[in-house]
């Protein structure tokens, strides 16, 4: 079942992206995994994906800094942070109070658990 819907996958763990990556690919996602958010951002200017699913905290950006920063460059992207941080939880609501809504994920997440979270988006 390819629905063709470009999501990019976005966690600092090299292993989770690529495997996420891989369940939505062979879920008819047109999935692409990164390691570094910057790098996610950059592909985002030109590839337009319809979802992000990021890790929230990473180096040299937090998933909701590069939710926002996709947000003001594709409007239209839906987005899926996961976590498995307490910290998270004092960044969404900053977030939050800046007129940002996101869903929030908790790692780990069972493939079938992130497939019905995407679908309900």
């Amino acid at each position: 079942m390819k629905t063709g819907l470009k999501v990019f996958v976005v966690d600092d763990e090299s292993v989770i992206a690529a495997t996420l990556a891989i369940i939505l690919n062979q879920s008819g996602f047109q999935a692409e995994s990164f390691t570094n958010p910057v790098q996610a951002l950059e592909q985002a200017r030109t590839t337009r994906p319809d979802l992000i699913i990021s890790d929230v905290m990473m180096p040299e950006m937090t998933g909701i800094e590069l939710a926002i920063a996709i947000k003001n460059e594709c409007p239209e992207c839906k987005i899926l942070l996961f976590s498995g941080q307490a910290a998270t939880a004092d960044l969404l609501k900053t977030a939050r109070e800046e007129g940002n809504e996101f869903n929030l994920l908790t790692k780990p997440i069972h493939p079938a658990d992130l497939l019905e979270r995407i679908r309900t988006l």
